[in-house]
């Protein structure tokens, strides 16, 4: 079958290697999954670079996001039958042909979701979930706080918007580029301001940041603009660089924390993932959860995908189809 495998860090674009690889047969308890569409996310990319080395096991298949249809079941699986549509999660490996998971980590997608929209209904929208629980953990309720929302120009920065002005507070995205602005003005509730040069415009006061990006930038957010009792929430780390910790430890009024979904996935249980994607299915039917799909790229096509994922100018997720 065909397959990608990671055998050492670096630039994905040089080490994500296209494989043939043999297809395995599912054991007890386990299905054999199709694979259709699979999303390229950052969090897919990131531990390519070994960014999280202490955690991430040489060699690997990389994807964390996907859908498929069941091929095989092995011996024991009654809750799922060949043909059956799945989100399978809990471990990367969606970037190839064929994948054998746990039937206990693969979750049926209702007829009405289409493939495109299921092969991203899982990585954004249930971390969009995710944080606004948690703010709501922290205040009680959000209703009339500022929160700030960082990389506000990509597709879970829209998300949360929406999210945060439908429980009532005041969302500020936070974007790099005068292009960015206008592109999330024209279709997100609340402000947007363009933080050029990573040059943070003034005065700006927030009662919690949602972080995507980390590094020297979120340090000087939380430095500058976070009020004392305020959340400061990072969910990313596109920048690859770590939140200085003198601008933590500068900050003790502050409550800081992280959400890493597969952390939540692995220690929530099975009904209340079920929840989150029930929740994501209804946002997917209502357009709350929609993700703008830039291009499709057949699987034996990675590298100009990869190429693509790292254009400035690119408007939307890619998606891989893993059957070519």
């Amino acid at each position: 079958m065909r397959s990608t495998l990671v055998s050492q860090f670096g630039d994905p674009r040089q080490v994500i290697a296209l494989v043939d690889a043999e297809r395995v047969a599912p054991g007890p308890g386990e299905v054999e999954v199709l694979l259709s569409l699979a999303a390229i996310n950052p969090s897919d990319l990131i531990p390519v670079t070994g960014a999280y080395s202490a955690r991430t096991t040489l060699p690997f298949v990389p994807g964390f996001e996907g859908i498929g249809r069941i091929a095989r079941v092995g011996a024991g699986v009654t809750t799922l039958k060949p043909g059956d549509r799945v989100i399978p999660i809990g471990a990367s490996g969606l970037w190839q042909e064929y994948l054998v998971r746990p039937a206990a980590w693969c979750f049926s997608v209702p007829d009405d979701i289409d493939d495109r929209q299921a092969a991203t209904s899982y990585v954004n929208p249930l971390t969009a979930i995710r944080l606004i629980e948690a703010l709501k953990a922290h205040f009680g309720s959000i209703a009339g706080r500022w929160i700030g929302v960082t990389a506000a120009g990509s597709a879970i920065g829209g998300m949360l918007m929406q999210l945060i002005a439908g429980e009532g507070a005041r969302p500020v995205g936070i974007v790099r580029s005068q292009r960015s602005a206008e592109r999330l003005a024209s279709g997100a509730p609340g402000e947007v301001v363009v933080a050029d040069q990573d040059i943070i415009p003034s005065p700006l006061a927030f009662d919690a940041i949602l972080d995507a990006v980390g590094g020297p930038f979120a340090g000087d957010l939380i430095g500058q603009t976070l009020q004392p009792g305020a959340a400061f929430i990072q969910y990313g780390a596109l920048s690859g660089v770590p939140v200085p910790i003198q601008a933590i430890q500068a900050r003790p009024d502050v409550r800081f924390s992280f959400l890493w979904l597969r952390t939540w996935v692995h220690a929530a249980g099975r009904p209340a993932i079920e929840e989150a994607f029930a929740e994501s299915f209804a946002g997917l039917r209502t357009g709350l959860f929609s993700t703008r799909i830039a291009r499709t790229y057949p699987l034996s096509r990675l590298d100009e995908a990869l190429t693509h994922q790292e254009d400035p100018k690119r408007d939307g997720k890619l998606l891989l189809d893993t059957r070519c």
